[in-house]
């Protein structure tokens, strides 16, 4: 997952780092909460830095961190205390800072006095706005020279700035403070066993934001507004209880996330979309958006609906080499920030991927087995049908059956599937693929588009249209494994390179294959095999790039990393071809390797082996949370108990092979077609009770997209 200019990546954003995240503002700060910024930290609105530095000194001494608990994806109380000038160890000054996010930032700073004698403090703030762009943050580029006023104004310190045409402000309210142009003063002597408090409100200067109304305190036994859009997600969300309480806890803390992650459509407020991650991603993206979505199917259907809406409504239209957009293309990456728009050309959506497209279809074939009104699927078909004329006719160029990605300008990704880092695909040589170049995984998402397409079609009584779909998935499935198969190495190629060369590295991206169904019977227990051998399976997880392959690199962004959500839909496709040990040992690896980072995966760690680190090393600038990540525990565990729906069949489909260390589970308010329904799971054996009318549970697996279409065109609707 990149931006679009991802050749250079995010600096460290350095030790113990806090972030926190509400709809599309997020903060970054060290953990005794200052931002700093000799760090990629701040406070971002829109894709703009209104906070660049926000420090805090006592007696003109920075705190020392104790703590830094992170209570709400949007909230963390952070514990300092103040260093003594005198040589003594031990200081009787703790300051406390609550701090919330919203479109701005909350902070609640308590000094307590644990000394013998009242303490003299003289509080201050230092506060630096420089608007930066989100990407020349990440990218530690030098920011544009915004043309800069400062001005106290009573109890507010108000900072405005003006690029080119473009203005931007930012206020920081408080009471009692000295307020100067340069930093917020308190004088306070704080009496023993006493404490001293004070709060700060910092709201951008946009058009329909009140400073005064964005952070009011509720009443005793009021919620906050973040505090109720979090109890109305908790409410519509599968309440769960797992024997083994720490999987409880990282699925609790999945939920947690995802809710954090779910951002508004400005345009439909009721629409509700996921965001791709914190820091550096927290807007709507085509792939990442998709895939966290579909993960997320059975804890939040709407999810998913509201991501395929969303996208449908900035489907291609016009050729436009700038943006890469295309008629019928799905967009890669949306940006809110106006200057984020210039690097465009003026547009706020980039469109290289040439993935999202086929996974829109493929999507919303997943979402049409959910429930929803037959009418609000019927409303996406003509955006499917317009997402499969561009896979014929700008994802094929070459008319060779196999879709292919170039990038349209010298500004655009180089490569443009899920691993979208300029080296992320290379030969077992090292030597990097030369563009147009087919992904073995993007074939996967297209046979499945055309099968998730004719099912529907056949479902409408179209069956000409079913059946010529049908026979399109059919010859890619028999071209593919023809074509990328590589007997003598005993796996798939993981591209074809622009002279149609097996780009012969052995890479995860087969693993997407076994998900969908593209893999041929025969040649599933080699990949299983080969994506399980010590050069692949690190013991935390699937390896990105086999360790014998020349590129190489345990710290690398996809060429030796693991990366959560790769390997959740590796461990789909080893069940589905019947590798239940290995499907469960993935599962278990990846769960163990979220109890080190407080139940919470990151968006990849380092592919060092379990051997040699006995902990998961971290990768140093993964985003966290991030939106497949956090879907990932989601679906290691509905994937082992093999839970499924498809609500117009009127099927609930169960078969659980969750591992004996699970422990028995058991789920309240878990939505299925309108309702809601509770499940156990004891000793692999499942029950469940509530079932809508007109549903019956299934033991084995739901048929899959192939079966149903197959026998669709045996029996096709008159």
């Amino acid at each position: 997952m990149a931006g679009w200019n991802a050749d250079t990546a995010a600096g460290p954003l350095g030790p113990g780092t806090v972030t926190l995240v509400e709809g599309t503002s997020f903060c970054i700060s060290l953990p005794n909460g200052d931002i700093n910024p000799d760090y990629p930290h701040g406070a971002f609105f829109e894709d703009t830095r209104i906070l660049s530095r926000w420090t805090l000194t006592v007696n003109g001494q920075a705190l020392e961190p104790l703590a830094a608990e992170t209570k709400q994806p949007y909230r963390a109380l952070f514990a300092g205390r103040v260093t003594r000038s005198d040589g003594y160890a031990d200081s009787p000054l703790i300051v406390e800072r609550l701090r919330d996010v919203a479109a701005g930032i909350l902070e609640q700073i308590t000094i307590r006095n644990y000394g013998l004698n009242p303490a003299e403090c003289l509080v201050s703030l230092r506060i630096e706005s420089d608007f930066a762009d989100l990407f020349e943050v990440k990218e530690a580029r030098i920011p544009r020279r915004w043309e800069e006023t400062r001005q106290a104004d009573g109890d507010s310190l108000i900072i405005r700035a003006l690029w080119q045409n473009v203005r931007k402000g930012v206020v920081v309210k408080t009471e009692g403070a000295d307020v100067t142009a340069e930093a917020l003063t308190y004088r306070t002597v704080v009496a023993p066993q006493d404490e001293w408090t004070t709060e700060l409100r910092v709201v951008p200067l946009v058009e329909g934001i009140d400073p005064d109304g964005l952070f009011v305190h509720p009443n005793a036994g009021e919620l906050s507004p973040s505090d109720r859009r979090r109890q109305e997600w908790v409410a519509k969300i599968p309440v769960l209880q797992m024997g083994n309480r720490s999987i409880e806890r990282t699925l609790q803390r999945s939920y947690d996330d995802l809710g954090a992650l779910r951002i508004e459509d400005p345009s439909h407020p009721d629409r509700v979309v996921v965001a791709a991650g914190a820091p550096w991603f927290m807007t709507l993206f085509g792939r990442d958006s998709l895939l966290a979505s579909s993960m997320a199917l059975p804890v939040d259907p709407s999810l998913a609906l509201g991501t395929l809406q969303t996208l449908a409504d900035r489907q291609g239209r016009v050729v436009d080499p700038t943006s890469e957009e295309e008629p019928g293309k799905i967009l890669h990456e949306v940006r809110l920030d106006v200057s984020s728009g210039l690097s465009l050309g003026g547009k706020s959506a980039y469109y290289g991927s040439v993935d999202a497209t086929p996974l829109f279809v493929l999507v919303l074939g997943m979402v049409s087995r959910w429930g929803f009104a037959k009418d609000t699927i019927a409303a996406l078909l003509p955006h499917a049908d317009r997402a499969l004329d561009w896979i014929r006719d700008y994802g094929d160029k070459d008319g060779d059956g196999f879709i292919e990605y170039q990038r349209l300008n010298e500004q655009g990704l180089i490569n443009q599937g899920w691993k979208d880092s300029w080296d992320g695909i290379n030969f077992a040589d090292g030597t990097l693929a030369e563009p147009p170049i087919a992904l073995c995984e993007v074939q996967a998402y297209v046979y499945t588009a055309y099968q998730a397409r004719a099912w529907m079609a056949y479902d409408a009584g179209e069956t000409a249209l079913g059946n010529e779909l049908a026979e399109l998935a059919a010859q890619l499935k028999k071209r593919f494994n023809e074509q990328f198969w590589m007997p003598e190495r005993g796996y798939y190629a993981v591209a074809l390179d622009g002279r149609k060369r097996q780009v012969d590295a052995c890479a995860s991206n087969m693993g997407h294959c076994l998900w969908l169904g593209l893999v041929d019977e025969d040649k599933a227990p080699m990949v299983a095999e080969r994506l399980m051998s010590p050069e692949m399976f690190s013991g935390w997880g699937v390896r990105t790039l086999a360790s014998d392959m020349r590129a190489y690199n345990p710290a690398s962004y996809h060429n030796g990393s693991v990366w959560p959500h790769d390997n959740a839909i590796i461990a789909t496709g080893l069940l589905r071809y019947g590798f239940v040990a290995e499907a469960q040992r993935i599962s278990t690896a990846l769960l163990e390797a979220a109890e080190y980072s407080d139940g919470r995966l990151p968006e990849l760690f380092c592919g060092f082996s379990r051997e040699q680190f006995t902990i998961p090393v971290p990768y140093p600038t993964a985003c966290s949370p991030q939106a497949w990540a956090a879907t990932t525990p989601i679906r290691l565990v509905t994937t082992l108990m093999r839970y499924d729906a498809h609500v117009s069949r009127g099927g609930l489909w169960m078969d659980p092979v969750l591992p004996e260390s699970y422990g028995d589970l058991h789920i309240t308010n878990a939505p299925l077609a309108g309702g809601r329904i509770t499940i156990d799971i004891a000793k692999s054996v499942a029950t469940v009770q509530g079932l809508p009318e007109g549903i019956v549970l299934h033991r084995g697996h739901r048929p899959w997209m192939t079966e149903l279409v197959a026998q669709a065109k045996l029996h096709p609707k008159t």
